[in-house]
């Protein structure tokens, strides 16, 4: 895994004209009946010191006015036949046409540089396909939104790191090279409406590329999931659902041995190139 400086956004964005052509960018909201939210994520986007070039709304089966609300802001509205979260997101991804893919929810307050934040680091770091950041509660108990969301999000790496070998992405948080999806797109268990989307993306990309983690990139988050139990105790049996789902292929140990022989082929490619760089 691979932790970025957390200026590695701002950096960028400050080295002149060379940057005015940074990839171009597509953000994927996935959304069912969260009008109200989705109002104030896409007035956040709005605000953003680097516009994206595109935003594309999902809508999975909304019967509020979500893609209402959508098309008004100026978003793209996809209809999303399948249920669940995995086939939603999956369906953004394909659409987007943005060389880097933004993935955030519906209840999603990003701060004004998220996306350039996310862009600057992606240019910075070729070598890294995928970038997940951190977050805080925008609601809830002003005093626990911070620590809360700390211990949520480490018990969330803490649990997956074993199974994974890397870093987890966090669907709420997460930027995806285009290229990259497209190589693991077949792969990813998209009409499993009881899988992680994010974690299961995980799986699939860093068994082939380096994933990232921006400190800078904080993401305001609601509570609201946490203010029951039934829907946490959800959260956690698609976490196990999403791990058992891709074994024996990605049994821990088997897994771990494929990543490091994995490393072991970047880093001989890698002295390759470089040598083949010192005689040319």
């Amino acid at each position: 895994m691979n932790r970025v400086p957390e200026n590695a956004g701002h950096a960028s964005a400050g080295r002149g004209s060379d940057r005015a052509a940074r990839p171009t960018v597509s953000i994927v909201i996935p959304v069912k009946n969260d009008s109200a939210m989705l109002s104030c994520c896409l007035r956040a986007l709005k605000t953003q010191t680097r516009a994206p070039d595109e935003i594309i709304v999902v809508d999975n089966g909304s019967t509020d006015e979500s893609a209402q609300v959508a098309r008004e802001a100026g978003a793209a509205v996809v209809q999303c036949p399948h249920p669940g979260i995995p086939a939603a997101s999956a369906t953004g991804y394909d659409h987007a046409r943005g060389e880097i893919i933004l993935r955030l929810d519906a209840d999603c307050l990003p701060p004004a540089t998220w996306v350039e934040d996310m862009v600057g680091a992606f240019v910075l770091h070729p070598e890294i396909a995928a970038f997940t950041g951190p977050a805080h509660f925008s609601d809830g108990p002003r005093l626990l939104r911070r620590p809360l969301a700390s211990v949520y999000l480490l018990t969330y790496t803490l649990a997956t790191v074993p199974a994974l070998g890397h870093r987890p992405l966090f669907g709420s948080n997460l930027g995806v090279r285009r290229a990259a999806w497209a190589r693991i797109s077949n792969q990813a268990h998209r009409h499993d409406p009881e899988v992680h989307d994010d974690l299961d993306l995980a799986f699939h990309l860093g068994s082939h590329y380096r994933i990232g983690y921006l400190g800078s990139a904080m993401m305001g988050i609601s509570m609201r999931p946490f203010f029951n139990a039934r829907a946490f105790a959800r959260r956690l049996h698609r976490g196990v659902r999403t791990v058992t789902l891709h074994w024996p292929h990605d049994f821990p140990p088997r897994r771990w041995k494929m990543l490091i022989d994995v490393r072991r082929g970047r880093h001989h490619e890698d002295k390759r190139i470089s040598r083949g760089s010192r005689v040319a």
